[in-house]
């Protein structure tokens, strides 16, 4: 009976290290998927709203030269439970916020290229402020790790200036 019992404790405690297949809340759903096109003629930083905060999206893949020609999937950007955008290479988007707590997501679009990976940040906006978050790959001899981090406004400000806009739709 107590083996029975360690077994059954034993195999609980696994199955709940087991990730879930699914998203967590402050992403979208699994299946939307986004075209994206860059438009290099739009450098031009944003206000926010009356009564809102801004917040701008970078994805940096750096500026070495890629002997492997590899080439990283979209990234996909949730906030609060819904995908806001997606960047491809070197871009940014921005989105405007109601002030409060906001959990941000970002998630490669295909899992099918580099398997499920989530990276997850959260912020409190407040009225009239601009928030800035990097997106990123990066590759070591065995692993492809995507990281978001916030990002200092300076930082965000020369990035927006070099990069070009990322302007995505959902497919239908």
């Amino acid at each position: 009976m107590k083996v029975a019992l360690f077994v059954l404790l034993f195999a609980a405690s696994a199955f709940a290290q087991v990730p879930s297949s699914s998203l967590p809340v402050a992403c979208g759903l699994e299946k939307v998927g986004f075209n994206v096109k860059l438009d290099d003629t739009q450098h031009a930083l944003a206000q926010p709203e009356p009564g809102k905060a801004l917040v701008y999206i970078l994805r940096d893949d750096g500026v070495l030269p890629n002997p492997d020609n590899l080439s990283y999937p979209v990234i996909k950007i949730g906030i609060d439970g819904a995908w806001v955008g997606a960047n491809e290479g070197n871009s940014w988007f921005a989105v405007t916020v109601e002030p409060g707590e906001h959990g941000v997501c970002a998630s490669p679009q295909s899992i099918f290229e580099l398997g499920h990976i989530v990276e997850l940040a959260h912020f409190t906006a407040e009225t009239g402020k601009t928030y800035y978050f990097r997106a990123r790959f990066t590759l070591t001899k065995r692993q492809v790790y995507l990281n978001l981090d916030p990002l200092d406004s300076d930082q965000g400000k020369y990035l927006i200036a070099s990069f070009p806009l990322s302007v995505s739709h959902a497919k239908k």
